[in-house]
């Protein structure tokens, strides 16, 4: 796989594209600190740039079928880096508006460029070495986001905010430039590009799949476990920082949590060699739902920051598996389709986790919330195992692939 020209450059640019883009959201903070006093204001503007990504989630996911999935990356991340023009606006001019154009413009390009990712991977390697690439690919991610943050901190003391954005813009050309350089077969015969099917197929096919393969709606069923989690991790640190009344725990828990699942992605492909996947997703959200209890007593700092290193191995286990489950169990045609509805209902479980840890946290506080949430976990694994058990499903990872039945 590393003699692979391909995955070297997916890699590549997801490293470079994750230090640009956590630049990028430092910056982000970083002007709306400056100038926007109201909280609600400022979760409004990160609002409406979601929003775009969920409006343009059905045109991107058909353009990926459609078109070449390489050409789609490139125009995306061109897009993505000429979008940074804005902020140079808003900065000049101390004008909100521009910035609020900047967040639109880079969710339409997310909701085209990570799809394409996710559709891309397939077919640059053999079945055999999917999920060990998803694994990879996640763990560059995570080491793009401790080193992109971390980068932004200390650049920002040394040089001024349009600095750290002509810094993202050059890595997003960068990447730009590096998939120029893919190469891999595609196929030519999918029902978007066949004349006659293009009238009866779109977007509404993605729903089709979902309700015909239950190995697909149980996966996005469990999927909203690690989801939950991650949509509320930022104010959940924040408030730990509060009550620990400690500043330095925000950066611990994030680095335990990062390293810790670049651990459970690298160690997932050995442990399920030969194995039924299906129990090991059971465990890795069992593990977090066990870690949402754990911080019931996010008072004491050895227990945060365990329940942190749990939840960062589970997660590093799950998601290099969901996706290779999906990436299989979808056929390759609609991949576009696919990855963009989940990209969409992601961002929206996301507004609704926001939303609802905001307010559970002003309600009930911290602890009182985890109990809700880790409860709400547990509802939903039960659900899973009640429904595995009527008709079972496995997914086996054998070494030469990924082979899924039903019993």
């Amino acid at each position: 796989m590393w003699n692979n020209r391909n995955v070297l450059i997916i890699l590549a640019s997801e490293f470079v594209a994750g230090i640009g883009m956590w630049l990028g959201i430092i910056g982000n903070l970083e002007f709306l600190q400056n100038h926007v006093q109201s909280d609600f204001h400022k979760s409004v503007i990160i609002f409406l740039g979601l929003l775009m990504g969920i409006l343009f989630g059905p045109a991107a996911g058909r353009a990926i079928d459609k078109f070449s999935k390489k050409k789609v990356l490139i125009y995306s991340g061109l897009f993505r880096a000429i979008t940074v023009s804005f902020m140079f606006f808003a900065i000049q001019t101390s004008n909100v508006i521009f910035m609020v154009l900047f967040i639109m413009c880079l969710n339409i390009s997310a909701a085209y460029y990570f799809p394409a990712i996710q559709a891309t991977i397939p077919l640059v390697v053999n079945d055999n070495k999917l999920l060990a690439l998803n694994g990879i690919h996640m763990n560059v991610n995570t080491i793009a986001r401790i080193i992109g943050t971390a980068v932004a901190g200390i650049l920002l003391l040394k040089i001024s905010l349009m600095m750290l954005y002509v810094y993202s813009m050059l890595a997003y050309f960068i990447i730009t430039l590096f998939n120029c350089f893919l190469r891999f077969e595609e196929d030519k015969n999918t029902s978007l590009n066949n004349e006659e099917e293009k009238k009866k197929t779109g977007f509404m096919e993605t729903f089709k799949i979902i309700k015909e393969n239950r190995l697909v709606s149980l996966g996005l069923l469990l999927s909203f476990v690690p989801v939950f989690f991650i949509g509320s991790i930022n104010l959940t640190v924040l408030k730990i920082s509060v009550l620990q009344d400690d500043a330095s725990i925000k950066g611990l828990l994030y680095t335990f949590e990062g390293v810790f699942f670049m651990l459970g992605a690298s160690l997932i492909k050995r442990a399920s060699v030969g194995k039924n996947i299906i129990p090991i997703l059971i465990m890795s959200a069992s593990g977090i739902a066990i870690s949402e209890f754990l911080l019931f007593f996010a008072q004491y700092k050895s227990i945060s920051i365990i329940a942190f290193s749990i939840i960062g191995f589970a997660l590093g286990s799950f998601f290099p598996l969901l996706s290779t489950l999906f990436q299989k169990s979808v056929p390759k045609d609609l991949h576009g389709r696919f990855f963009s509805f989940r990209n969409m209902l992601d961002r929206i479980t996301f507004q609704i986790v926001l939303l609802s840890t905001g307010a559970l946290l002003d309600l009930i506080g911290l602890q009182k919330m985890v109990v809700v949430f880790g409860g709400f976990s547990v509802f939903l694994i039960t659900y899973y195992i009640f429904l595995q058990r009527r008709h079972p499903l496995t997914f086996v990872n054998e070494k030469n692939g990924i082979e899924a039945t039903t019993a």
